[in-house]
């Protein structure tokens, strides 16, 4: 499963490991007992794991995903790191041609917030838009320049903006996921690090329906 996201970022799902019984079945093995089939009374045994913070169960299902997303949305998504494995495109190693994100509406800066903006563009959006569209060409142009000129990749990637596109893997437990969800999903999140983990979170909530009920207060949150 993949979803897209802005002009060229996306969320891939690659694999899967378990389901909501293997959940069931790490907390019943305290008992020595083991579930064959997911029943209606292992759902509430789910959600009781869940309200009285019983983890553990949750840490052995796991998920791996390919996703690429502007450079700073990945670096706020790089801030969860207990229980996660990354590995990402180097620009040590590649030269091939930049992709960069430019937003099709510039949001005016909240002065009632240190950080976070308005729903509404700025007054000149589409001339803005247009010098941003700009800037990026000439990032990339110089990029491409350097290149040619004999600088080494890893040296001439510094000219490049944060709204390049980057790409990595990364495999993560249930829990890990839900928690990163949990958080990057709450309004006060950036919205474009909220798209991101609507994506993730509408794949987890299809592969794990009752333990990603449980775990997250809004799995299925509609961005504004």
């Amino acid at each position: 499963m993949s979803v897209k996201i802005g002009n060229a970022g996306f969320v891939e799902c690659l694999e899967i490991f378990g389901d909501d019984l293997t959940v069931v079945n790490a907390a019943r093995v305290s008992f020595a007992k083991e579930s064959n089939a997911f029943e209606p009374r292992d759902e509430k045994l789910i959600a009781y794991l869940a309200n009285h913070g019983h983890n553990s169960p949750f840490f052995h299902p796991m998920a791996r995903f390919r996703l690429k997303m502007p450079i700073f949305v990945a670096r706020e998504w790089f801030r969860h790191t207990v229980g996660f494995a990354r590995n990402e495109v180097s620009r040590r190693y590649v030269d091939d041609e930049p992709e960069c994100w430019v937003p099709t509406l510039l949001r005016a800066r909240d002065t009632n917030k240190k950080q976070g903006s308005k729903d509404e563009a700025i007054p000149e959006n589409d001339r803005v838009v247009k010098e941003i569209q700009n800037f990026t060409v000439g990032a990339v142009s110089f990029y491409n320049f350097l290149l040619k000129e004999g600088v080494a990749p890893e040296v001439a990637r510094g000219v490049l903006p944060q709204s390049m596109y980057t790409e990595f893997i990364e495999t993560a437990s249930l829990s890990a996921y839900a928690r990163l969800c949990s958080l990057r999903l709450d309004p006060h999140a950036q919205k474009e690090i909220r798209e991101y983990a609507a994506a993730v979170s509408e794949i987890m909530a299809a592969k794990f329906p009752a333990s990603w009920k449980a775990l997250t207060p809004h799995p299925s949150q509609e961005l504004s």
